[in-house]
């Protein structure tokens, strides 16, 4: 079930622990007032967002200049863990469906944002992880995105790293551990995941030299030396606060945002100028980072 809080201040007071990035200021995007809105993904240079629902069907292309709101595309799944390519150009997302035996199947579609040209990447399957982290059909993914660092991914909660064609255990915390929202960093030295219970954690690519962050929920790379995730707080039954926090590789950390507004699922662009993040009720923001 959907979290709800059903009131809640509006407008910003920034708090910070340490000063770990510059914070401009911390905007709403005039998005259409839609509950259902959340932002799934921003693009490399920071000009446009995807939008999706709170239910991952379809995705729209909100352009932050000018505020057109385009439709990519109207799929099933297609907002959850969505990727943009460097250029911006190249969306690859997942479409979800279900045989006549009610067994849901995903394919992976890229979407060329110039052309409008639709390519099925990976045909629908039931045995697949999705996104720049798919082990099948990892290669076409990569191609799409343009990336040539090594890739992470979830199997049945362990987790796997993808080098060249071969994808093998990864699990630096042991295979017992319950592994989600792993990632590479932009030099593709680093690997950082969450572990269920316990919370999120850096290492070498190889596995070594592995590092606790704490309470660090749904994080994200901002830069090489500095992650950006969310510390949510909820009842049970609605979310009672969450804030956006940035924090470094060796533990300092600096809250974005203030207590004011419920700030979850970061999603800095590659340039770190900007953190975009959305609301329980279906609002998105946009943190401007001072260089």
């Amino acid at each position: 079930m959907r979290k709800i809080l059903l009131t809640f201040a509006l407008g910003l007071s920034l708090v910070a622990s340490a000063q770990l990035l510059n914070v401009g200021n911390v905007a709403q995007v005039p998005i259409p007032e839609d509950l259902t809105n959340k932002v799934a993904a921003i693009s490399p240079d920071g000009t446009y967002l995807l939008i999706t629902t709170d239910y991952n069907k379809g995705l729209s292309k909100y352009d932050l200049a000018t505020g057109q709101m385009t439709a990519v595309t109207d799929v099933d799944g297609a907002g959850y863990d969505v990727k943009i390519s460097a250029d911006g150009q190249n969306i690859v997302y997942r479409e979800t469906s279900y045989t006549p035996e009610h067994l849901k199947m995903v394919a992976l579609k890229s979407k060329d944002m110039t052309t409008g040209t639709t390519s099925m990447l990976v045909a629908p399957t039931r045995d697949m992880v999705v996104s720049e982290r798919t082990v099948k059909g990892g290669n076409k993914v990569k191609a799409a995105l343009g990336l040539q660092r090594p890739t992470l991914s979830i199997d049945k909660l362990h987790l796997m790293i993808t080098e060249g064609a071969e994808t093998r255990e990864f699990s630096p915390l042991g295979t017992d551990k319950r592994y989600i929202w792993p990632s590479v960093s932009p030099d593709g030295t680093k690997a950082l995941f969450y572990v269920t219970g316990f919370g999120a954690y850096v290492c070498n690519i190889d596995g070594t030299d592995v590092k606790e962050l704490g309470q660090v929920r749904a994080p994200r790379w901002y830069n090489d030396n500095i992650i950006v995730g969310m510390n949510d707080q909820d009842n049970g039954v609605v979310y009672t606060s969450s804030s956006i926090i940035a924090v470094d590789l060796n533990g300092t950390t600096q809250v974005l945002t203030g207590d004011d507004v419920i700030a979850m699922y970061p999603l800095p662009d590659a340039a770190g100028n900007k953190i975009a993040f959305s609301t329980p009720t279906g609002e998105a923001y946009i943190i401007t980072i001072n260089k």
